[in-house]
């Protein structure tokens, strides 16, 4: 894929009037008659989930800069599934103890900041992509409703990103294709309410009948009716959170589109998660969208990658029994054994050997060999805490010698990250039911991910079954944070973990206005159309 695939209409000062020289790829020449420069802008779009190009961010770390890995982070080490070790890093003190404030954070920021910028390039995308310019390029009727299809994928992705940013921001700038551009225009923040009913409408209208976005699984990694779906019952789920009402049946009703679909659990859980769930067809049929991941082609730091190497010490790379296939290992990210004994139960252990007992499959996935258990002191000691290997770079079918004996051991991800699937949609059914009185109706979804995970399953729904369900079947998926605070246990004392809301091992409260972030001060500076967030 090439940068000039698409060229923001910004660095035009008139869209209208093409320059003189005609090699200068601006859209009238990389969008032409034929489907290449459209495919191509598309893209563009979905590679904004990857990038490290650093191109309107303030100096900072690239890998750091991928939104994926930006928004993981400010996900799950706010909370208490994850905390990372890197103690010289301003952001990662700040995001660890809940102390962040209105200066500028580098997780924080690259997610502000990755978020509104692919929205104005899904903008830019869509000008360039109406009716009205593809007739005038000649374009002809049968690529004209295939584009039109590429329009629908990238409304889902603006829809997606604005999701991100309301999630984390709250109120933030809002722009559509039909927004003035050019630098004098500055928009304007909208409520979080507002930008949530939006996000709905379009995705409700991208879910009709007599809309062009791509049936249910017919284009992995890309996006379809089945992500519209998905990311439909996510927002309903969190309605009262970003409007002050509760949506359930329409939390229900999306969950039913998807059940509608075709897609089925994975039989293995661990297989949704290691280096070919591209390509294979049992963990493909749980992903409702994904972002796709190649060592060989989308060589960030971020994403996969980022969990991959953080989540090892150089010194695990020469143990034979290492099971995630990655050669780097940047003693980053682990979990508090709090949270592993809270939700998976955990028996004997050894932290010689490396052995531990844990009844739960979906909490086979830690490496405790040469650690300590207790992070009490040691928050920036990365051997203290469990290492969490869900994400793996081996084959689901290939045991860890074979690997090893056949493949280099890998520098970057071939796993593609889970964005949304059929599991996290089971317990977005079970929540809205078990709100409506209808705990029933679930209890058959529940208990199949309690069959494939080997455990036990519920005899009723209720809050505390569904916070900790949460935590042992999306952990390490970037929901933590989220649904924390859905739960009303994010910032209070009701619900504490390890070094919560300051530097005391016990953890302890924090204000609420934390449960959102900053808006960062460049960008307040920049635009005296934004109002910072309460508290900051």
């Amino acid at each position: 894929m090439t940068a000039a695939a698409l060229t923001l209409a910004a660095c035009v000062n008139d869209l209208d009037t093409l320059p003189l020289n005609r090699t200068e790829p601006v859209s009238e020449y990389v969008y032409g008659a034929d489907e290449n420069g459209y495919l191509e802008g598309l893209t563009r779009l979905y590679f904004q989930f990857v990038t490290n190009d650093l191109t309107d961010l303030q100096s900072m770390d690239g890998g750091a800069s991928e939104i994926i890995r930006a928004f993981w982070s400010v996900q799950e080490t706010t909370a208490d599934a994850a905390k990372c070790a890197w103690e010289n890093d301003a952001w990662v003190r700040a995001l660890n103890t809940n102390t962040w404030s209105e200066v500028q954070n580098d997780a924080v920021y690259a997610v502000y900041v990755r978020t509104l910028q692919g929205i104005s390039l899904v903008n830019e995308y869509l000008r360039q992509t109406s009716p009205e310019r593809l007739s005038a390029r000649g374009v002809p009727a049968d690529l004209a409703a295939k584009i039109e299809g590429f329009r629908a994928e990238a409304r889902f992705i603006r829809a997606y990103l604005y999701w991100m940013a309301l999630d984390c921001f709250g109120n933030v700038p809002f722009t559509t294709e039909d927004s003035p551009i050019g630098g004098a225009y500055f928009p304007e923040q909208r409520p979080r309410a507002e930008i949530f009913g939006w996000c709905v409408a379009e995705l409700e209208d991208l879910l009709s009948p007599q809309s062009a976005m791509p049936e249910p699984r017919s284009a992995y990694p890309r996006a379809d009716k089945g992500s519209v779906a998905g990311l439909l019952a996510r927002m309903y789920l969190n309605s009262k959170v970003y409007t002050g009402v509760e949506r359930w049946e329409e939390a229900k009703a999306a969950c039913e589109k998807v059940f509608g679909m075709g897609y089925s659990l994975c039989p293995d859980h661990a297989a949704l998660f290691r280096g070919d769930n591209g390509e294979n067809p049992q963990a493909r049929g749980e992903m409702l969208w994904a972002v796709a991941y190649n060592a060989e082609k989308t060589q960030s730091y971020g994403g996969s990658s980022y969990i991959l190497s953080a989540s090892l010490a150089s010194t695990d790379i020469t143990d034979q029994s290492r099971p995630n296939g990655q050669r780097n290992g940047w003693a980053g990210l682990r979990v508090p054994f709090e949270y592993v004994d809270r939700y998976f139960d955990v028996g004997a252990r050894d932290y010689v050997t490396g052995e531990y007992e844990i009844a739960d499959k979906r909490g086979q996935v830690f490496y405790i060999k040469g650690r300590e258990e207790s992070m009490d002191g040691a928050l920036y000691s990365f051997m203290n805490g469990w290492s969490c290997l869900k994400f793996n770079n081996i084959p689901h079918d290939m045991t860890d010698g074979a690997f090893l004996d056949v493949s280099a051991v890998k520098s970057f991800a071939d796993v593609d990250f889970p964005m949304i699937r059929l599991g996290e949609i089971y317990l977005i059914y079970a929540e809205a039911c078990m709100n409506l009185g209808e705990p029933s109706l679930a209890l058959g979804h529940l208990t199949e991910l309690s069959q494939r995970a080997g455990a036990d399953p519920p005899a009723e729904i209720t809050p505390e079954f569904l916070v900790a369900e949460r935590a042992r079947e999306l952990m390490w998926e970037a929901h933590r944070r989220t649904d924390l605070i859905r739960f009303g246990l994010y910032h209070t004392s009701a619900y504490l973990w390890p070094y919560k809301g300051g530097d005391s091992y016990s953890g302890q409260a924090f204000p609420e206005y934390r449960c959102l972030f900053s808006i960062p001060p460049t960008e307040l500076a920049a635009n005296d159309r934004l109002v910072q967030n309460p508290g900051y």
